[in-house]
Formats: C-alpha cells, structure tokens, sequence
C-alpha cells in the first residue's frame, strides 16, 4: 500500500512537468512565470517537513496520512479548472496549487519511515523502506505514458482530475490496510511477538490532550534538541540532501538533457527516460534486499546498512562517463548504470527507521526529509544556472557525480554506528 501511494504521490509530482508545454502555451504563460509555478512545490514540501513530522507523532500515522492524500488528490484535480484563467491569474492560481499540494504531501515520506518502523522488525526493514522508496521510478514508467495520452487526446486538465481520481481511489482503500498494528484484525499473537521482538514501534504515540502546554513546549524542545545536535542525525541530514540531487536531476533536467544536449526527440527523450527509471527502481528493491540479507548473515546493523549506500553512490559517478559517450547507446548505459547505483544507494530511510528516537520518530523523519528536499529548489536552480552560464551539460553532470560522492562520503564518514537514538 505504502508502495501503491507513493506511485501516485510522484505522479501528482510530474502531472505539472507533462502537462506545461500545453498548458503554458493556452493559458499564456512564459518560461520564466512556469519555472516559479514549479518551484512552489519544493518550497511547500520543505516548509511542511517539521508540522507533518508533530502530527504524525501526535495523531498517527495511519490517520494523518490518510488525510493527506485526501487533501492531495482533491487540490490535485483543481488544478483542472484553472483552464479557466489565462495570465497573471492562471500563474498566481496554479502557484497556490502546487504550494497546497506540497504542503499537503509534507507528511508522506516521514509516514511511510514511520509505518515501517510500526510494523517491520529491523531485518526487514530495509527492503520495506526500499520498496516504497523505488515507487519514484515506478511513477515514471507506469503514469508518464498514461499522462501523456490524456493530455494528447483529452487535453492537460484531464490530467490532473485522473491523478487526484486515483488518489482519491487509494484513501478510499487506505483505512482498510493500513492500521497501527495493535489495532488490526489480521494480526496474530505470533506476528506481533515477532515484529516487537524485532525492534518494531508497535505502540503509537497517544494523541491525548495537552494538560500542561509549558511542559509540552519544553519537550518539544528537548526533542529538537536531541534532533539537531546528534551528529549522525547530521550525517543523515546532509547524505539525504545529496542523494536527492541526483533524483530533482533526473525528475527535472534529465529530458533537457537528451533533447538539447543530444538532440533526440521529445518521444524518444521520453522513451530513453524509461530505462535508466526501471533500472533505478530495480536498484532501489535490490539495495534493500542486498542489506537485508546481509544483516540475516549475522553482519552488524551499521556495515549492512552502510555498504549498499556507499557502494550504489560511488556506482553512481559513472554518470561523468555520459560527456566522453559519442552514441546515444552509450549514453543510455551509462545512465542506467547510474541511476541502478543511485537506486541501491538510497537506503537513507530504511537507516532513518533505524536510528529515530521512540518518541518523536515522526519529527525526526520529517526534519530528514526537510533537509533531503532543499535539493529540490537548489538543484533545478545550480543546473539552470550553470545551463546559462555554460551552455553545455558537462559541468552539470560533473557536479551530479559531484553530490553522489559527498552522499558516499557523508554516510561513510559522518554517520556513526546505526543504533536506535536514546536507547543501550
């Protein structure tokens, strides 16, 4: 479920990115006033990081969460009626959109990291966190030719009314599935032993009302405390930061690339992004697998943890390969081999539901993925900055590479033993 969701939440992403050159060109909008309307979603994502984060630990996260992709989808299919609107209005209109849809999708990475820390013991737990965390992949090649269908036959609002219809489809069956696990009914005696004898944090956090609001306050801030002053929390943070550049390259510029860069078609651009995406979600999958089984063989937490991250991110500098590469062949290898690397680096959750502190897994899950977004408003503007400055893509990818070693080095380097934060 957690993976279904997340398919959907990466399409509601890039139902804009599919539907622009339509939609800018009836509604009257420049180059300039489209790539403000794409950067109010990072803006809001990032903002709605540390309340997501609160509510999850206070209301939980099969709750909040459902809610969430309530308020997503319908704010998604209203997007849709700004084909109503032309200019300055239609800019001001859709930037309000996409800042909703930021906000509202705010809480749902840190509450996949906290369902999996809920219901999966530590050994599983990396291959949960890299199933719903390859679903980025899976988004492109099972709802980019669906998009661009509808947006050819139907026209762009359709797009974004289908997207927020099937988010809609996914709360519906949402309270069904997903429960905290003392509160559902297929779960028996012998599982639970098993997930609480594994680590799990089977018991929510009670959403009781705030007696005194001073001591609450002054938990909050211990809390905050211990989040911000913890270096491998730092480590994370940072590693997270530059494991997210390669993946707003590849949602954002990657087409650019092989439109202008190596001239292909925008049909064949978006046939050549198929592959490196499945290559990146087959990675995604292994890498958790891959830690997993290590962690069964009896290797520590920390080594099982950190050798797939270390290994897929130094994989990942063969993207530079891609400015020496004379074929369009090669090109495509190269990438795929990359983004195969980046998918089984990126296993900065599964280490998140690892280390969060009991109390507040859901503030420091969501502090993680505040800092790991900044790259989406910094990596679209460093490139295009670069992009104008230099005009060619070589720089670009030297400095994509760039952010795959330092991610390397920050998981190798700053994060220590992988232990869960307040706990012997």
């Amino acid at each position: 479920m957690l993976f279904a969701v997340t398919v959907i939440n990466y399409a509601v992403r890039a139902a804009l990115s599919l539907a622009a050159p339509s939609l800018s060109k009836e509604l009257g909008i420049d180059a300039l006033q489209l790539g403000w309307i794409f950067s109010a979603f990072g803006w809001a994502y990032v903002v709605a990081q540390l309340p997501g984060g609160w509510l999850l630990d206070r209301f939980g996260a099969p709750r909040v969460y459902f809610w969430a992709i309530v308020i997503w989808s319908l704010v998604t299919a209203a997007h849709g009626a700004v084909v109503m609107l032309s200019g300055a209005t239609a800019v001001t209109a859709l930037f309000a959109l996409r800042f909703l849809v930021g906000f509202a999708e705010g809480p749902s990475f840190p509450g996949n990291a906290r369902i999996v820390a809920s219901w999966f013991p530590a050994r599983e737990r990396g291959t949960a966190s890299a199933i719903f965390n390859a679903a980025q992949y899976f988004a492109t090649v099972l709802f980019a030719p669906l998009m661009g269908w509808i947006v050819a036959d139907f026209g762009w609002p359709w797009v974004f009314v289908t997207m927020g219809a099937f988010g809609l489809l996914a709360a519906g069956i949402w309270p069904t599935v997903v429960r905290n696990p003392r509160e559902h009914p297929r779960l028996g005696e012998a599982e639970m032993a098993l997930i609480v004898e594994g680590g799990a944090l089977v018991d929510p956090p009670a959403a009781a009302p705030v007696v005194d609001r001073e001591a609450d306050k002054s938990e909050t801030r211990r809390k905050m405390r211990v989040l911000l002053c913890t270096p491998t929390l730092w480590g994370m943070y940072l590693g997270q930061f530059f494991v997210n550049a390669l993946t707003f390259f590849f949602i954002t510029w990657f087409p650019v690339y092989l439109v202008q860069e190596r001239g292909l078609s925008v049909m064949k651009a978006g046939m050549f992004a198929t592959l490196p995406a499945i290559c990146g979600f087959a990675g995604g999958v292994l890498g958790g697998i891959w830690s997993d089984w290590l962690l069964r063989r009896g290797v520590s937490l920390t080594v099982a943890r950190k050798l797939p991250i270390v290994s897929g991110m130094l994989m990942a500098l063969i993207i530079v390969a891609c400015n020496y590469a004379t074929s369009d062949t090669m090109v495509l290898l190269f990438m795929s081999l990359a983004f195969f690397g980046k998918g089984v680096g990126a296993m900065g959750w599964a280490v998140m539901a690892d280390v969060a502190p009991r109390d507040s897994a859901g503030l420091s899950a969501g502090i993680f993925n505040m800092f790991g977004n900044i790259s989406s408003i910094l990596t679209p503007i460093v490139i295009g900055y670069i992009l104008k400055e230099t005009h060619s893509f070589n720089l670009v990818l030297l400095v994509v590479a760039g952010c795959a070693l330092a991610a390397a080095l920050c998981f190798l380097l700053l994060v220590g033993k992988i232990e869960r934060i307040g706990e012997k």
